[in-house]
């Protein structure tokens, strides 16, 4: 009986041993089954915001609210055990659907910042750019006088040019990304810095080598923004602009009229030019002055201060649109006559068009 009581707690002892053995396994088995299946959710196109000093518990449940996980606690005890509190980062994130809890830490931990995105257009002026950050929600700027006068502070290019009185065609042209929560003074710093790292040693070399300033290659460039639509005319529109400031001859470049209006507050945004911005006496206006205008008229992009420093050898003084084309292109002259047959010659092909119609 002795011997039957023994063998008994024995089997009764390895079973015991068994299921405490077995528990850990199936839960292992099934925790490992919880992670790393991916839940389906409907979240895939929306921010969800993890705040700073947000505890796990507080995170989990979130995740668990929105749907991203389907439950809180296999996620939890992950993080507990294997210390990743300390590596989730704050921020705004976008989870796809579907992914799995560890999918989801994953993110966590690599950090996830929501970004809005700028576009600075080649030839806008400060005031097209203050205009567009003006509409952009998340810089909660007031108008665009405001955005104006944060182009104004100039001590980010004062060692470029000590005489620019606001960040005109300093604010390089391209696509900027920044966490939302960015100042917009921030955002424009940053066009600043993206044009100081384009203006590189070789650039400035070029520059001195020419005995111009970086303000003068950058109203240049400016003026060959505005006056080129194609990147292999800038090098010629260039040379025109150097040949008539050699000659004395007033560069009559239609944006610097423009930019003149803009500054009197004149400007009819209509897309002509009246005879009055013609006649205005504004140091801009290339018509009446002779000289570059006293500062950018315009963002000038890469190409255009390419050719500022690096103008074609040529002899032209004039270029007038070619009719036949529709990409922009431009006829070059180096005689006057010769000029204006091509004025002659595009007028009749606009007034052609315009009895066609």
């Amino acid at each position: 009986m002795l011997i039957k009581t023994r063998k008994a707690r024995k089997r009764l002892w390895l079973v015991i041993l068994g299921f405490l053995l077995l528990v850990p396994a199936i839960f292992s088995l099934w925790l490992y089954r919880e992670l790393h299946t991916p839940v389906a959710h409907t979240k895939a196109n929306d921010y969800i915001e993890i705040p700073r000093r947000s505890n796990p518990e507080s995170i989990v449940n979130k995740l668990l609210s929105e749907g991203v996980i389907h439950r809180s606690w296999p996620l939890l005890f992950y993080i507990k055990v294997t210390g990743s509190a300390k590596l989730i980062k704050a921020g705004e994130y976008r989870f796809p659907s579907p992914i799995t809890p560890l999918g989801v830490l994953k993110k966590l931990e690599e950090g996830e910042q929501r970004l809005s995105r700028f576009t600075v257009i080649e030839g806008w002026t400060r005031w097209d750019i203050a205009d567009s950050l003006s509409h952009v929600d998340e810089l909660h700027l007031r108008d665009n006088k405001e955005a104006l006068g944060l182009m104004d502070e100039t001590s980010a290019i004062h060692d470029l040019d000590s005489a620019a009185t606001n960040l005109e065609g300093y604010l390089f042209p391209a696509t900027y990304s920044y966490p939302v929560d960015t100042k917009p003074a921030a955002v424009i710093l940053g066009m600043v810095k993206r044009f100081r790292q384009e203006w590189t040693p070789e650039r400035a070399d070029r520059a001195r080598a020419l005995h111009m300033s970086p303000r003068q290659i950058v109203i240049v460039a400016s003026l060959i923004e505005t006056e080129a639509k194609l990147k292999e005319e800038r090098p010629l529109i260039a040379s025109v602009i150097y040949n008539r400031l050699n000659k004395g001859i007033a560069l009559g470049i239609d944006s610097t009229i423009v930019y003149a209006s803009k500054l009197a507050g004149k400007w009819r945004n209509d897309g002509r030019v009246y005879l009055s911005d013609v006649n205005r006496r504004s140091p801009y206006n290339t018509r009446i002055f002779v000289g570059l205008p006293p500062g950018p008229v315009g963002a000038p992009g890469e190409s255009s201060i390419d050719a500022a420093l690096n103008p074609a050898e040529t002899d032209y003084l004039y270029y007038v649109r070619e009719p036949s084309r529709d990409d922009g292109a431009h006829n070059f002259y180096s005689k006057e006559a010769d000029f204006e047959r091509g004025v002659r010659a595009l007028r009749e092909w606009e007034r052609t068009r315009v009895v066609g119609r």
